[in-house]
Order: structure tokens, then C-alpha cells, then sequence
């Protein structure tokens, strides 16, 4: 089981720093970590907690390495382009039926498919690393 944890944290993160990059140096790509920023500041408007703007992104990219990892590791085995596009799938989809603004992953076709890639590359990676530790 730990390692489709390392396998899927692996993935997790190698799905975000792919994200990082492209995000801070090119235009009209996919903000991932917009939808996580409004999704983190809508759950603590409703509750007696808060987060500071400072630490709004640090928060968002800590919970969205955890909750991409334990998926990832969930399908470290098998089926990992299918978890992939699902992912990806859904967080081109889902936000706007969350109540979110989907303009940051959706407002244009190159965004969508930006996204969904991005997540099919974080399940390949994952079982990357989990072939090389079996």
C-alpha cells in the first residue's frame, strides 16, 4: 500500500509543478489553482474559521497535492490513463455545478484540453514511479 501512496504522491506533485510552470510563464493557459483558492475560501466563509490571502495558495496546494495524491494512488496499478481523463474531465466540468467559476480551466477550448492533459500526465507519472518500485 505505501507504495501506491509514494506512487500517487509522486503523481500528485508532478502534476503541479507541470501546472506551476506553464501557469507563471505563458498566457491564456489553465489556473488550476484558481478553482481550489475560491472552492477553500467558500468552505471557511461558512464556518468560524478563516485563512489569510497570504496563505490561501500555500493552503490550496497542500490540499490539492493530498486529495490528487490519495486519488492517483487509489489507480497506481491500473486504469491510469481512463483516472486521468477522468480527473481531468472533471475539473473542466464539475466546477460550474459546484458553484465555481470555470472560466479559470474552461473559458477556452486550449484551457480544457490544457487541463485534462494535465491530469492524464499526473496518473502517468504515477505509474511510472509505481513500476520502478514494485
Amino acid at each position: 500500500m505505501y507504495k501506491k501512496m509514494i506512487a500517487g504522491f509522486g503523481g500528485a506533485i508532478a502534476l503541479n509543478i507541470l501546472h506551476e510552470v506553464i501557469r507563471k510563464n505563458f498566457d491564456d493557459v489553465p489556473h488550476i489553482n484558481e478553482l481550489g483558492e475560491e472552492a477553500l475560501l467558500k468552505v471557511t466563509d461558512q464556518t468560524p474559521f478563516s485563512i489569510s490571502s497570504d496563505k490561501i495558495y500555500t493552503a490550496t496546494l497542500a490540499g490539492d497535492i493530498m486529495s490528487n495524491g490519495i486519488y492517483y494512488a487509489t489507480t497506481a496499478t491500473q486504469n491510469n490513463m481512463a483516472s486521468g481523463l477522468l480527473a481531468g474531465i472533471g475539473a473542466v466540468a464539475l466546477p460550474k455545478y459546484m458553484g465555481l467559476d470555470d472560466e479559470p480551466v474552461a473559458s477556452t477550448n486550449k484551457k480544457k484540453l490544457m487541463t485534462v492533459g494535465y491530469y492524464v500526465f499526473g496518473a502517468l507519472v504515477t505509474k511510472f514511479i509505481y513500476d520502478r518500485i514494485k
